[in-house]
């Protein structure tokens, strides 16, 4: 009986001790620091911050200067891809619990949808009696006799390739032979149609402005890279531009470098401007893609296939897993009823096709 009292006197004086000023300053305490925390809303002002500067940038991509870097055509060649910042802001967002980041957040995601939405809709359609197709076939290409069959299977009326090696373009001839009985090789670019070709001619692309007119003829660059011709369809004739423009480079340095593919465009453009076909269509590797404010000579002029009857980005580089659209398909007075992209086939670039109409 003693020690049971014992006991209990212990327990109750335990429960006293827990019940002193001790135990309620820490109490105190421990309220003060949760009535001092940020509440949700003034949680995360920097992602917040981050957010309103994401959906400006997207909103404004045509205001920010070239400057010496080219930094205006870079973020438009990448504009789609600035969405995937997106979602890196809201997993930061949730882990702070923060109100305002997640309200702000609305903003960027409202912008990308209203710049790029439409473009993962189908809006391909039944019809098109013609179909071109374009490749750059890589100079590298370990198999270009496995990457011919590939472009026969396509199916194409007409087939644009570039970049095309001396030693690879007699495989690609001996390849594409049988499905295409007509063809014109122009240096680096070719063009195989079932269809026949008149009219075909060169376009100087490289050796362009005040001072190519200077230069003398044994200094020029070799016009190689693009050329004109006119296919022969039961409809009436269309005029077909192969092009490959020249490469762009980013380092420190020189930031967007796009000298040599700006006066590419520049030509085409005026090429296409002065030509006076009805229909005219573009294809090519034009090493940019036509969100770049560089290309604007040309989209005024014509329109992408991709863009009117495609579904989704298309993109075509690198092939293993792309992430630009730099093969295009462009046209003037015709319609496209459909584009795609074709599967790699052992270049570095993909292949577009696309059926259109007139």
């Amino acid at each position: 009986m003693t020690q049971v009292g014992a006991a209990e006197a212990g327990q109750g004086g335990a429960s006293h001790r827990d019940s002193g000023p001790g135990t309620w300053r820490a109490g105190i305490r421990r309220m003060i620091r949760i009535a001092s925390r940020p509440g949700p809303w003034q949680r995360g002002p920097v992602l917040a911050a981050l957010a309103l500067l994401l959906a400006l940038v997207m909103v404004l991509h045509a205001e920010i200067p070239d400057w010496g870097w080219n930094l205006g055509s870079l973020v438009e060649t990448f504009l789609p891809w600035l969405g995937l910042l997106i979602p890196v802001l809201l997993a930061g967002a949730l882990r702070r619990r923060s109100a305002s980041a997640m309200v702000a957040l609305v903003l960027p995601a409202v912008v990308w949808l209203h710049l790029f939405g439409e473009v993962l809709n189908d809006k391909s359609r039944p019809g098109g009696f013609l179909t071109v197709a374009s490749e750059n076939v890589d100079a590298g290409n370990p198999d270009p006799a496995g990457t011919a069959r590939d472009l026969t299977a396509s199916g194409a009326d007409v087939l644009a390739l570039v970049e095309l090696t001396p030693k690879a373009a007699g495989t690609y001839e001996k390849g594409l032979a049988k499905a295409y009985p007509y063809h014109t090789l122009q240096g680096t670019v070719g063009l195989w149609s079932k269809l026949p070709l008149s009219d075909t001619r060169p376009i100087d692309i490289i050796d362009y402005g005040p001072l190519a007119a200077t230069r003398p003829a044994d200094k020029k660059m070799a016009s190689d890279r693009a050329l004109r011709t006119t296919v022969a369809t039961d409809h009436g004739p269309l005029t077909v531009y192969v092009a490959h423009l020249g490469s762009v480079r980013v380092n420190p340095e020189a930031g967007f470098w796009t000298f040599s593919r700006d006066i590419g465009v520049q030509v085409l453009g005026q090429a296409v401007a002065a030509d006076p076909s009805k229909r005219v269509v573009l294809l090519g590797d034009l090493n940019g893609t036509m969100g770049d404010r560089a290309f604007a000579g040309l989209t005024a002029q014509m329109q992408s296939a991709q863009d009117v009857a495609g579904n989704g980005f298309g993109f075509t580089w690198p092939a293993s897993f792309p992430v630009v659209r730099t093969d295009q398909i462009l046209v003037r007075g015709m319609q496209p009823d459909s584009s795609w992209v074709l599967p790699a086939n052992g270049s570095d670039h993909r292949p577009v096709e696309a059926r259109i109409s007139w």
